[in-house]
């Protein structure tokens, strides 16, 4: 744990190895290092989480799934940060984070342990990913991969995958 660490501490802080305090104080040592001023380390996560964009597209798209009957499940790469898991309930039949279950993306492992929660087998379902090393390592086991970089290629893949209007609002 502690060489993982050392190595990449990003991954130990997907895996729940690391704290958020520790990895801010390295992510913050090595972006002051690389602007050459010093960076803040304290809440440096939740800045950086504030500025991303969420997806109400794909969120009405996974519960249009859900609502026609397809399994749903939720697969991401902690930051050690706290999700906000409003209507998650409604939207997926199984949430694995990566900090909570000790894996992480890329790796198989997570992989089949969210299959095994979902209850599917990898060549009956399909994983969307935004990062295509994510979706290489799903197709590797066993998994249809789709990688996302637009809603609406991605919605019309889904279409065709599953033979269901899941792109429209019905």
């Amino acid at each position: 744990m502690e060489q993982e660490a050392h190595v990449n501490p990003l991954h130990a802080l997907e895996r729940g190895e690391m704290l958020v305090p520790h990895f801010e104080e390295q992510l913050a040592a090595e972006l002051a290092r690389r602007q050459g001023s010093p960076v803040d380390h304290v809440g440096l996560l939740q800045r950086m989480f504030d500025a991303i964009e969420h997806a109400p597209q794909m969120n009405a798209l996974v519960l249009r799934a859900r609502h026609m009957g397809i399994a749903t499940a939720l697969l991401s790469n902690s930051w050690g940060n706290d999700y906000p898991r409003d209507g998650w309930d409604d939207m997926f039949d199984v949430v694995v984070i990566s900090g909570e279950v000790g894996m992480r993306k890329p790796d198989a492992e997570i992989f089949h342990h969210t299959l095994s929660q979902l209850g599917v087998a990898p060549e009956h379902s399909v994983f969307v990913d935004d990062i295509k090393l994510n979706v290489n390592a799903a197709v590797s086991v066993g998994m249809v991969g789709i990688h996302h970089t637009d809603y609406d290629v991605t919605a019309m893949e889904l279409d065709a995958l599953f033979d269901l209007p899941l792109s429209e609002h019905v």
